[in-house]
């Protein structure tokens, strides 16, 4: 029982100094929250009020804040009454580049669309929303 405890003693004291490197210092952070490379105008575009059958269009606009170029990969929107267009090319760090979709009402009443953007810098898409009222013809 007694080289038990020595064992587990030695054990302990052995792997204390691997433990000190491990865990942060005083005052640092735990975690680092990494900065977007891209900065949205707005994420959330209110459009008011528009006229059944008539298409608006919505463009949300970014910046590319990191120091590498941006590629949007993949624009998808909610449903087949709304068109996406986006840049194309490559975004330069610090240039603007955009995401329009165009909703064709056919029903009158409030709305919300989607539209998921994904990019070169991140694969978990980016969710921009619209919304209004279609009002009756």
């Amino acid at each position: 029982m007694k080289n038990l405890k020595v064992t587990a003693l030695l054990a302990v004291l052995a792997f204390s100094p691997f433990y000190a490197n491990v865990l942060p210092a005083e005052g640092a952070p735990v975690v680092s929250v990494l900065a977007d490379a891209i900065k949205w105008k707005s994420e959330s575009i209110e459009v008011g009020n528009i006229p059944q059958g008539k298409p608006k269009l919505i463009r949300f606009e970014f910046t590319n804040t990191s120091n590498k170029p941006i590629i949007i990969e993949n624009v998808a929107p909610s449903c087949g009454c709304t068109t996406a267009n986006y840049t194309k090319t490559p975004i330069l760090p610090g240039k603007v580049g955009f995401v329009e979709a165009s909703y064709n009402a056919a029903n009158a009443g409030p709305f919300m669309k989607t539209v998921n953007v994904t990019t070169s810098d991140s694969k978990t898409p980016k969710t921009l929303s619209f919304k209004g009222t279609v009002v009756a013809s």
